[in-house]
Protein backbone atom coordinates (compact mmCIF):
# COMPACT_ATOMS: atom_id res chain seq x y z
CA UNK A 1 0.00 0.00 0.00
CA UNK A 2 1.63 3.35 -0.89
CA UNK A 3 2.43 5.59 1.80
CA UNK A 4 0.43 9.09 1.85
CA UNK A 5 2.68 12.10 1.98
CA UNK A 6 0.69 14.74 3.81
CA UNK A 7 1.81 18.01 2.10
CA UNK A 8 1.03 21.66 3.16
CA UNK A 9 1.39 25.13 1.74
CA UNK A 10 4.61 25.77 0.70
CA UNK A 11 6.14 22.63 0.51
CA UNK A 12 8.19 22.05 -2.84
CA UNK A 13 7.38 18.93 -4.70
CA UNK A 14 7.60 16.63 -7.85
CA UNK A 15 4.12 17.48 -9.63
CA UNK A 16 2.64 14.98 -13.00
CA UNK A 17 -0.05 16.40 -14.94
CA UNK A 18 -1.02 13.83 -17.52
CA UNK A 19 1.29 12.96 -20.07
CA UNK A 20 4.38 15.53 -18.62
CA UNK A 21 6.86 14.22 -16.99
CA UNK A 22 7.51 15.39 -13.24
CA UNK A 23 8.07 18.84 -12.77
CA UNK A 24 9.11 20.56 -9.59
CA UNK A 25 6.94 22.81 -7.75
CA UNK A 26 5.67 24.73 -5.11
CA UNK A 27 2.20 24.00 -3.28
CA UNK A 28 0.38 27.11 -2.80
CA UNK A 29 -3.03 29.11 -2.13
CA UNK A 30 -5.07 28.85 -5.15
CA UNK A 31 -6.96 32.27 -6.15
CA UNK A 32 -9.83 32.73 -3.85
CA UNK A 33 -12.38 32.80 -7.06
CA UNK A 34 -10.67 29.27 -8.11
CA UNK A 35 -12.90 26.26 -6.98
CA UNK A 36 -10.86 22.64 -6.04
CA UNK A 37 -12.26 19.91 -8.53
CA UNK A 38 -15.12 18.32 -7.57
CA UNK A 39 -14.47 15.02 -5.82
CA UNK A 40 -10.75 14.64 -5.94
CA UNK A 41 -7.82 15.32 -3.63
CA UNK A 42 -5.45 17.42 -4.68
CA UNK A 43 -3.25 20.65 -4.40
CA UNK A 44 -2.85 23.24 -6.13
CA UNK A 45 0.95 24.08 -7.46
CA UNK A 46 2.93 26.65 -8.89
CA UNK A 47 5.35 24.92 -11.09
CA UNK A 48 9.35 26.28 -10.99
CA UNK A 49 10.65 27.73 -14.47
CA UNK A 50 7.45 28.18 -16.11
CA UNK A 51 4.37 30.57 -15.42
CA UNK A 52 2.20 27.88 -15.19
CA UNK A 53 -0.04 26.65 -11.87
CA UNK A 54 -2.09 23.65 -11.69
CA UNK A 55 -4.07 21.55 -9.14
CA UNK A 56 -2.48 18.27 -8.99
CA UNK A 57 -4.40 14.92 -7.22
CA UNK A 58 -2.25 13.86 -4.03
CA UNK A 59 -1.17 10.28 -6.24
CA UNK A 60 0.55 12.52 -8.63
CA UNK A 61 2.61 14.43 -6.15
CA UNK A 62 5.91 13.30 -4.41
CA UNK A 63 8.23 15.88 -1.86
CA UNK A 64 10.87 17.43 -3.74
CA UNK A 65 14.18 15.90 -1.51
CA UNK A 66 13.83 12.70 -1.24
CA UNK A 67 13.32 12.18 -4.92
CA UNK A 68 15.29 14.69 -5.98
CA UNK A 69 18.28 12.18 -7.31
CA UNK A 70 15.63 9.66 -8.96
CA UNK A 71 13.82 12.42 -10.77
CA UNK A 72 16.91 13.85 -12.28
CA UNK A 73 18.29 10.65 -13.43
CA UNK A 74 14.90 10.36 -15.16
CA UNK A 75 13.91 13.78 -16.85
CA UNK A 76 16.46 15.39 -19.12
CA UNK A 77 16.21 18.74 -20.90
CA UNK A 78 17.25 21.82 -20.99
CA UNK A 79 14.30 23.19 -19.57
CA UNK A 80 14.24 20.83 -16.73
CA UNK A 81 17.66 21.70 -16.02
CA UNK A 82 16.60 25.34 -15.77
CA UNK A 83 13.47 24.70 -13.71
CA UNK A 84 15.54 22.09 -11.16
CA UNK A 85 18.49 25.15 -11.03
CA UNK A 86 15.29 27.85 -9.98
CA UNK A 87 14.36 25.27 -7.17
CA UNK A 88 17.88 25.28 -6.24
CA UNK A 89 18.37 29.34 -6.45
CA UNK A 90 15.10 29.74 -4.53
CA UNK A 91 16.11 27.50 -1.24
CA UNK A 92 19.32 29.35 -1.27
CA UNK A 93 17.73 32.35 -0.74
CA UNK A 94 15.18 31.63 1.50
CA UNK A 95 17.74 29.96 4.07
CA UNK A 96 19.39 33.61 3.95
CA UNK A 97 16.25 35.33 4.13
CA UNK A 98 15.17 33.14 7.39
CA UNK A 99 19.03 33.60 9.25
CA UNK A 100 18.29 37.48 8.43
CA UNK A 101 14.79 37.54 9.90
CA UNK A 102 16.24 35.22 13.21
CA UNK A 103 19.20 37.65 13.23
CA UNK A 104 16.58 40.71 13.19
CA UNK A 105 14.24 39.07 15.81
CA UNK A 106 16.81 37.91 18.21
CA UNK A 107 18.01 41.87 18.22
CA UNK A 108 14.22 43.07 19.16
CA UNK A 109 13.47 40.49 21.44
CA UNK A 110 10.71 38.29 19.00
CA UNK A 111 10.30 35.18 17.17
CA UNK A 112 11.16 35.17 13.76
CA UNK A 113 7.53 34.82 11.45
CA UNK A 114 7.87 30.93 10.06
CA UNK A 115 5.05 30.85 7.85
CA UNK A 116 6.32 29.45 4.69
CA UNK A 117 4.80 31.93 2.08
CA UNK A 118 6.22 35.24 4.03
CA UNK A 119 9.78 34.31 2.67
CA UNK A 120 9.92 36.22 -0.42
CA UNK A 121 9.70 40.10 -0.81
CA UNK A 122 8.74 42.78 -2.78
CA UNK A 123 11.82 43.80 -3.85
CA UNK A 124 12.66 40.05 -4.89
CA UNK A 125 12.28 41.32 -8.81
CA UNK A 126 14.02 37.60 -9.94
CA UNK A 127 11.96 35.51 -7.30
CA UNK A 128 8.26 37.25 -8.13
CA UNK A 129 7.15 34.17 -10.29
CA UNK A 130 7.58 32.17 -7.11
CA UNK A 131 5.17 33.89 -5.00
CA UNK A 132 2.15 32.73 -3.19
CA UNK A 133 -1.25 34.21 -5.54
CA UNK A 134 -2.80 34.81 -2.26
CA UNK A 135 0.20 37.14 -1.52
CA UNK A 136 0.77 41.05 -2.79
CA UNK A 137 -0.41 41.85 -6.13
CA UNK A 138 2.17 40.67 -8.68
CA UNK A 139 3.02 42.41 -11.88
CA UNK A 140 1.38 41.47 -15.05
CA UNK A 141 2.30 38.58 -16.27
CA UNK A 142 2.45 38.59 -19.65
CA UNK A 143 1.85 35.01 -20.82
CA UNK A 144 -1.17 35.71 -22.45
CA UNK A 145 -3.06 39.24 -24.22
CA UNK A 146 -6.27 39.52 -25.42
CA UNK A 147 -6.46 42.27 -28.40
CA UNK A 148 -9.67 44.16 -28.32
CA UNK A 149 -9.31 45.61 -31.81
CA UNK A 150 -11.89 47.54 -34.42
CA UNK A 151 -11.11 48.74 -38.50
CA UNK A 152 -10.12 51.83 -37.00
CA UNK A 153 -7.17 50.49 -34.73
CA UNK A 154 -4.33 53.46 -33.38
CA UNK A 155 -0.49 52.32 -34.51
CA UNK A 156 0.83 49.07 -32.21
CA UNK A 157 2.14 51.33 -29.81
CA UNK A 158 -0.90 52.52 -28.61
CA UNK A 159 -1.47 49.01 -26.76
CA UNK A 160 -2.61 49.73 -23.22
CA UNK A 161 -2.78 46.84 -20.39
CA UNK A 162 -6.28 46.62 -19.62
CA UNK A 163 -7.15 44.00 -16.82
CA UNK A 164 -4.94 40.92 -15.69
CA UNK A 165 -8.08 39.05 -15.11
CA UNK A 166 -10.38 36.98 -16.99
CA UNK A 167 -12.91 39.49 -16.99
CA UNK A 168 -12.43 41.82 -20.42
CA UNK A 169 -12.91 46.13 -19.47
CA UNK A 170 -15.85 47.03 -21.25
CA UNK A 171 -14.48 50.33 -23.57
CA UNK A 172 -15.17 52.20 -27.12
CA UNK A 173 -12.93 50.01 -29.48
CA UNK A 174 -13.63 52.43 -32.02
CA UNK A 175 -10.77 54.44 -31.33
CA UNK A 176 -7.79 52.53 -29.92
CA UNK A 177 -6.65 48.92 -29.32
CA UNK A 178 -7.16 47.58 -26.31
CA UNK A 179 -4.52 44.53 -24.79
CA UNK A 180 -5.51 42.73 -21.81
CA UNK A 181 -3.57 40.29 -19.90
CA UNK A 182 -6.00 37.84 -19.04
CA UNK A 183 -4.14 35.00 -17.29
CA UNK A 184 -5.49 34.37 -13.50
CA UNK A 185 -3.95 35.63 -10.66
CA UNK A 186 0.20 34.97 -11.13
CA UNK A 187 -0.44 33.35 -14.55
CA UNK A 188 -2.77 30.11 -13.58
CA UNK A 189 -5.75 30.13 -16.02
CA UNK A 190 -9.11 29.68 -13.62
CA UNK A 191 -10.82 27.04 -16.28
CA UNK A 192 -14.37 28.20 -17.50
CA UNK A 193 -17.09 26.13 -15.99
CA UNK A 194 -19.10 25.98 -19.47
CA UNK A 195 -18.63 22.19 -20.75
CA UNK A 196 -16.44 22.73 -23.72
CA UNK A 197 -17.09 20.13 -27.40
CA UNK A 198 -14.09 19.63 -29.82
CA UNK A 199 -14.23 18.76 -33.64
CA UNK A 200 -11.87 17.56 -35.31
CA UNK A 201 -8.34 16.47 -33.62
CA UNK A 202 -5.72 16.70 -36.62
CA UNK A 203 -2.32 18.52 -35.79
CA UNK A 204 -3.81 21.75 -34.09
CA UNK A 205 -6.80 19.90 -32.78
CA UNK A 206 -5.03 17.67 -30.91
CA UNK A 207 -2.59 19.92 -28.75
CA UNK A 208 -5.17 22.34 -28.51
CA UNK A 209 -7.89 19.49 -27.05
CA UNK A 210 -4.53 18.61 -24.74
CA UNK A 211 -3.79 22.11 -23.43
CA UNK A 212 -7.89 22.57 -22.41
CA UNK A 213 -7.53 19.23 -21.03
CA UNK A 214 -4.19 19.98 -19.09
CA UNK A 215 -6.18 23.19 -17.94
CA UNK A 216 -8.94 21.54 -15.80
CA UNK A 217 -11.10 22.13 -18.78
CA UNK A 218 -14.43 19.40 -19.13
CA UNK A 219 -14.10 18.44 -22.83
CA UNK A 220 -16.02 16.15 -25.00
CA UNK A 221 -14.35 14.99 -28.70
CA UNK A 222 -15.37 13.81 -31.83
CA UNK A 223 -13.12 13.26 -34.72
CA UNK A 224 -14.49 11.30 -38.29
CA UNK A 225 -11.56 8.92 -37.20
CA UNK A 226 -12.72 7.69 -33.95
CA UNK A 227 -9.56 6.07 -32.82
CA UNK A 228 -7.75 9.67 -32.74
CA UNK A 229 -10.67 10.20 -29.81
CA UNK A 230 -9.18 7.15 -27.64
CA UNK A 231 -5.98 9.07 -26.15
CA UNK A 232 -8.11 12.45 -25.10
CA UNK A 233 -10.46 9.82 -23.17
CA UNK A 234 -7.76 8.39 -21.60
CA UNK A 235 -7.07 11.80 -20.47
CA UNK A 236 -9.74 12.53 -19.08
CA UNK A 237 -12.08 13.56 -22.32
CA UNK A 238 -15.44 12.70 -22.78
CA UNK A 239 -16.66 10.95 -26.60
CA UNK A 240 -19.18 12.36 -28.57
CA UNK A 241 -20.89 9.73 -30.94
CA UNK A 242 -21.58 12.35 -33.52
CA UNK A 243 -21.26 16.30 -34.08
CA UNK A 244 -25.13 16.82 -33.52
CA UNK A 245 -24.59 15.30 -30.15
CA UNK A 246 -21.44 16.85 -29.10
CA UNK A 247 -23.09 20.01 -29.94
CA UNK A 248 -25.94 19.31 -27.71
CA UNK A 249 -23.97 18.11 -24.86
CA UNK A 250 -21.68 21.29 -24.64
CA UNK A 251 -22.18 24.93 -24.18
CA UNK A 252 -19.59 25.79 -26.40
CA UNK A 253 -18.07 23.87 -29.27
CA UNK A 254 -14.95 24.27 -31.52
CA UNK A 255 -14.46 22.92 -34.79
CA UNK A 256 -10.49 23.13 -36.64
CA UNK A 257 -10.75 20.93 -39.79
CA UNK A 258 -9.68 20.88 -42.99
CA UNK A 259 -10.98 23.56 -45.63
CA UNK A 260 -13.90 24.86 -46.70
CA UNK A 261 -15.87 21.81 -47.75
CA UNK A 262 -15.13 19.91 -44.25
CA UNK A 263 -16.10 22.82 -42.22
CA UNK A 264 -19.71 23.01 -44.23
CA UNK A 265 -20.05 19.08 -44.25
CA UNK A 266 -19.55 19.45 -40.47
CA UNK A 267 -22.11 21.97 -39.79
CA UNK A 268 -24.61 20.72 -42.38
CA UNK A 269 -24.38 17.69 -42.54
CA UNK A 270 -25.83 14.10 -41.29
CA UNK A 271 -25.71 14.68 -37.71
CA UNK A 272 -23.63 17.76 -38.37
CA UNK A 273 -23.07 20.44 -35.90
CA UNK A 274 -27.20 22.58 -37.31
CA UNK A 275 -28.66 19.48 -35.57
CA UNK A 276 -27.73 20.00 -32.38
CA UNK A 277 -27.81 23.68 -31.84
CA UNK A 278 -30.30 24.61 -29.64
CA UNK A 279 -31.13 28.60 -28.85
CA UNK A 280 -27.64 30.08 -26.31
CA UNK A 281 -25.55 27.23 -27.72
CA UNK A 282 -21.91 28.45 -28.75
CA UNK A 283 -20.09 27.62 -31.67
CA UNK A 284 -16.79 28.58 -32.45
CA UNK A 285 -15.54 28.10 -35.83
CA UNK A 286 -11.25 27.63 -35.69
CA UNK A 287 -10.93 26.14 -39.32
CA UNK A 288 -8.88 28.30 -41.88
CA UNK A 289 -11.13 29.38 -44.33
CA UNK A 290 -12.90 31.68 -46.75
CA UNK A 291 -15.01 34.73 -45.30
CA UNK A 292 -17.58 33.76 -47.63
CA UNK A 293 -17.48 30.31 -45.80
CA UNK A 294 -17.94 31.74 -42.67
CA UNK A 295 -20.50 34.29 -43.85
CA UNK A 296 -22.38 31.28 -44.22
CA UNK A 297 -21.91 29.35 -40.94
CA UNK A 298 -22.43 32.66 -38.94
CA UNK A 299 -26.18 32.86 -41.00
CA UNK A 300 -27.56 29.23 -40.38
CA UNK A 301 -25.98 28.88 -36.45
CA UNK A 302 -27.80 32.34 -35.77
CA UNK A 303 -30.82 31.14 -37.94
CA UNK A 304 -31.25 28.48 -35.09
CA UNK A 305 -30.57 30.76 -32.26
CA UNK A 306 -26.84 29.61 -31.80
CA UNK A 307 -24.07 31.88 -30.95
CA UNK A 308 -20.91 32.19 -33.64
CA UNK A 309 -17.10 32.97 -33.60
CA UNK A 310 -14.90 32.19 -35.76
CA UNK A 311 -11.61 32.08 -34.16
CA UNK A 312 -8.49 30.50 -36.44
CA UNK A 313 -5.19 29.83 -35.34
CA UNK A 314 -1.67 31.05 -36.31
CA UNK A 315 0.77 28.31 -35.60
CA UNK A 316 2.00 25.25 -36.46
CA UNK A 317 1.57 21.59 -34.79
CA UNK A 318 4.94 22.57 -32.19
CA UNK A 319 3.01 25.77 -31.18
CA UNK A 320 -0.32 24.27 -30.77
CA UNK A 321 1.24 21.40 -28.61
CA UNK A 322 2.80 24.15 -26.36
CA UNK A 323 -0.14 26.31 -26.26
CA UNK A 324 1.88 28.87 -28.06
CA UNK A 325 -0.56 29.83 -30.66
CA UNK A 326 -2.26 32.72 -31.85
CA UNK A 327 -5.81 33.26 -31.90
CA UNK A 328 -7.69 35.78 -34.40
CA UNK A 329 -11.33 36.11 -33.50
CA UNK A 330 -14.52 37.62 -34.81
CA UNK A 331 -17.98 37.32 -34.64
CA UNK A 332 -20.18 37.30 -31.25
CA UNK A 333 -18.01 39.54 -29.18
CA UNK A 334 -19.76 38.00 -25.94
CA UNK A 335 -18.86 34.65 -27.37
CA UNK A 336 -15.13 35.53 -27.42
CA UNK A 337 -15.53 36.29 -23.89
CA UNK A 338 -16.94 33.22 -22.93
CA UNK A 339 -13.50 31.56 -24.34
CA UNK A 340 -11.43 33.27 -22.30
CA UNK A 341 -9.92 30.80 -20.58
CA UNK A 342 -10.07 28.40 -23.57
CA UNK A 343 -7.96 30.62 -25.28
CA UNK A 344 -5.42 30.70 -22.53
CA UNK A 345 -5.03 26.79 -22.40
CA UNK A 346 -4.17 27.57 -26.16
CA UNK A 347 -2.42 30.14 -27.11
CA UNK A 348 -0.28 33.22 -26.20
CA UNK A 349 -2.32 35.84 -27.65
CA UNK A 350 -5.87 36.08 -29.03
CA UNK A 351 -7.16 39.06 -31.15
CA UNK A 352 -10.53 40.16 -31.68
CA UNK A 353 -11.05 41.90 -34.92
CA UNK A 354 -14.91 42.67 -35.53
CA UNK A 355 -17.38 41.29 -37.19
CA UNK A 356 -17.14 37.60 -38.52
CA UNK A 357 -15.27 37.68 -41.60
CA UNK A 358 -12.40 39.62 -40.46
CA UNK A 359 -10.31 36.80 -39.12
CA UNK A 360 -10.93 34.89 -41.97
CA UNK A 361 -9.40 37.83 -44.13
CA UNK A 362 -6.14 37.87 -41.72
CA UNK A 363 -5.56 34.76 -41.47
CA UNK A 364 -5.46 34.26 -45.10
CA UNK A 365 -2.94 37.22 -45.69
CA UNK A 366 -0.78 35.86 -43.05
CA UNK A 367 -0.56 32.51 -44.57
CA UNK A 368 -0.14 33.85 -48.16
CA UNK A 369 2.75 35.96 -46.45
CA UNK A 370 3.81 33.08 -44.72
CA UNK A 371 3.59 30.58 -47.83
CA UNK A 372 5.46 32.92 -49.82
CA UNK A 373 8.30 33.45 -47.81
CA UNK A 374 8.47 29.70 -47.15
CA UNK A 375 8.87 29.20 -50.86
CA UNK A 376 11.53 31.91 -51.43
CA UNK A 377 13.59 30.13 -48.84
CA UNK A 378 13.21 27.36 -50.65
CA UNK A 379 14.41 28.70 -53.92
CA UNK A 380 17.46 30.64 -52.23
CA UNK A 381 18.81 26.95 -50.89
CA UNK A 382 18.29 25.49 -53.90
CA UNK A 383 20.22 28.41 -55.86
CA UNK A 384 22.89 28.15 -53.64
CA UNK A 385 23.33 24.40 -54.78
CA UNK A 386 23.22 25.18 -58.20
CA UNK A 387 26.07 28.07 -57.76
CA UNK A 388 28.70 25.93 -55.65
CA UNK A 389 27.21 28.11 -52.16
CA UNK A 390 26.59 26.12 -49.11
CA UNK A 391 23.92 25.57 -47.79
CA UNK A 392 24.40 25.34 -43.81
CA UNK A 393 26.77 28.87 -44.77
CA UNK A 394 23.41 30.25 -46.05
CA UNK A 395 21.16 29.08 -43.01
CA UNK A 396 23.68 30.32 -40.86
CA UNK A 397 24.29 33.71 -42.11
CA UNK A 398 20.52 34.19 -42.64
CA UNK A 399 20.23 33.44 -38.53
CA UNK A 400 22.73 35.79 -38.03
CA UNK A 401 21.03 38.74 -39.73
CA UNK A 402 17.92 40.71 -39.69
CA UNK A 403 15.45 37.34 -41.16
CA UNK A 404 16.58 35.73 -37.95
CA UNK A 405 13.76 33.52 -36.69
CA UNK A 406 12.31 30.52 -35.59
CA UNK A 407 10.68 29.71 -38.74
CA UNK A 408 13.68 30.46 -40.93
CA UNK A 409 15.84 28.24 -39.08
CA UNK A 410 13.61 25.22 -38.38
CA UNK A 411 12.04 25.32 -42.05
CA UNK A 412 15.87 25.48 -43.10
CA UNK A 413 16.79 22.61 -41.06
CA UNK A 414 13.73 20.23 -42.40
CA UNK A 415 15.55 20.98 -45.91
CA UNK A 416 19.27 20.14 -44.65
CA UNK A 417 17.88 17.29 -42.90
CA UNK A 418 15.28 15.83 -45.44
CA UNK A 419 13.03 15.48 -42.53
CA UNK A 420 9.71 16.69 -43.77
CA UNK A 421 7.50 15.25 -41.21
CA UNK A 422 4.25 17.72 -41.01
CA UNK A 423 4.27 20.26 -38.40
CA UNK A 424 1.63 22.38 -41.21
CA UNK A 425 0.82 20.58 -44.20
CA UNK A 426 1.78 21.58 -47.68
CA UNK A 427 -1.57 21.08 -49.12
CA UNK A 428 -3.08 23.38 -46.13
CA UNK A 429 -1.01 26.35 -47.40
CA UNK A 430 -1.78 25.65 -50.96
CA UNK A 431 -5.25 25.85 -50.30
CA UNK A 432 -4.72 29.05 -48.04
CA UNK A 433 -2.67 30.99 -51.15
CA UNK A 434 -5.38 29.55 -53.38
CA UNK A 435 -8.42 31.32 -51.13
CA UNK A 436 -5.99 34.62 -50.27
CA UNK A 437 -5.50 34.90 -53.86
CA UNK A 438 -9.16 34.44 -54.93
CA UNK A 439 -9.92 36.98 -51.98
CA UNK A 440 -7.70 39.12 -53.67
CA UNK A 441 -9.51 39.06 -57.49
CA UNK A 442 -12.97 39.55 -55.34
CA UNK A 443 -11.09 42.76 -53.93
CA UNK A 444 -9.83 43.92 -57.76
CA UNK A 445 -6.62 43.72 -55.68
CA UNK A 446 -3.12 41.92 -57.42
CA UNK A 447 -1.36 39.28 -55.51
CA UNK A 448 1.51 38.52 -58.02
CA UNK A 449 3.73 37.20 -55.26
CA UNK A 450 1.30 34.76 -54.44
CA UNK A 451 0.29 33.21 -57.34
CA UNK A 452 4.02 32.61 -58.21
CA UNK A 453 4.59 30.56 -55.41
CA UNK A 454 1.33 29.12 -55.44
CA UNK A 455 2.60 27.21 -58.80
CA UNK A 456 5.28 26.19 -57.13
CA UNK A 457 3.21 24.78 -54.27
CA UNK A 458 0.52 23.32 -56.81
CA UNK A 459 4.12 21.36 -58.34
CA UNK A 460 5.26 20.02 -54.78
CA UNK A 461 1.89 18.32 -54.55
CA UNK A 462 1.67 16.88 -58.09
CA UNK A 463 5.34 15.22 -56.57
CA UNK A 464 3.06 13.56 -53.73
CA UNK A 465 4.31 16.22 -51.41
CA UNK A 466 0.74 17.14 -50.04
CA UNK A 467 1.18 15.15 -46.94
CA UNK A 468 4.53 16.45 -45.85
CA UNK A 469 5.59 19.87 -44.46
CA UNK A 470 4.93 22.93 -46.22
CA UNK A 471 9.37 23.11 -45.91
CA UNK A 472 8.97 20.43 -48.68
CA UNK A 473 7.91 22.61 -51.46
CA UNK A 474 11.85 22.28 -51.69
CA UNK A 475 11.52 19.28 -53.52
CA UNK A 476 9.59 21.54 -56.36
CA UNK A 477 12.78 23.02 -57.16
CA UNK A 478 15.03 20.03 -57.30
CA UNK A 479 12.48 17.81 -59.64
Amino acid sequence: MATVVHLRIGDLVWGKLGRYPPWPGKVVSPPKDLKKPRGKKCHFVKFFGTEDHAWIKVEQLKPYHPHKEEMIKINKGKRFQQAVDAVEDFLKKSKGKEQNSEGKGEGKGKKAASKPLKILEEDDEDLSALKDPSEKPVKNDPHFHHFLLSQSEKPASSLEPISKRLKIIEEDTSTSIQAADSTAINGSITPTDKRIGFLGLGLMGSGIVSNLLKMGHVVTVWNRTAEKCDLFIQEGARLGRTPAEVVSMCDITFSCVSDPKAARDLVMGPSGVLQGIRPGKCYVEMSTVDPETITELAQVITSRGGRFLEAPVAGSQQLSNDGMLVILSAGDRTVYEDCSSCFQAMGKTSFFLGEAGNAARMMLILNMVQGSFMATIAEGLTLAQATGQSQQTLLDILCQGQMASTFVDQKCQNILQGNFKPDYYLKHIQKDLRLAISMGDGANHPTPMAAAANEVYKRAKALDQSDNDMSAVYRAYIH
